[in-house]
């Protein structure tokens, strides 16, 4: 076994955090644009780290399990993660208008902070 479930638990962690640095890090330059382009850009943002959060308890909250289970709550979290994303954007630009291109935005730096977290890791 090359990594463990308490491993996956912390990469989990560290990656929010840095999600959350990296989001509110674009917040406050939309903040530059006005107050609701930040606001935007860290609902957008808040979102993946949200989802994320939410998938790795759906993942790794039944401890170790066997391998169509695992593949399973892996699975289940990822569904888990896309409709919050998918539903806070639609809801944010939909009922409370809040400017897209900002809200996409924090969406796109939470994505790209996981991925450098991950990728860090592996070296």
């Amino acid at each position: 076994m090359l990594n463990s479930v308490a491993a996956g638990r912390r990469l989990v962690l560290r990656a929010a955090v840095w999600q959350t640095v990296a989001v509110l890090l674009v917040a406050l330059l939309f903040l530059l644009r006005g107050v609701p382009q930040a606001v935007a850009a860290a609902v957008g943002g808040l979102a993946i780290v949200v989802g994320a959060l939410l998938a790795a308890w759906l993942a790794f909250g039944g401890g170790v399990l066997g391998a169509v289970s695992a593949v399973l709550r892996l699975v289940g979290g990822m569904v888990v993660k896309w409709v919050v994303v998918i539903g806070v954007l639609v809801i944010g630009a939909g009922l409370y208008k809040l400017p897209p291109l900002p809200l996409l935005a924090g969406v796109v730096a939470g994505l790209v902070a996981q991925m450098l977290v991950a990728v860090g890791k592996q070296r």
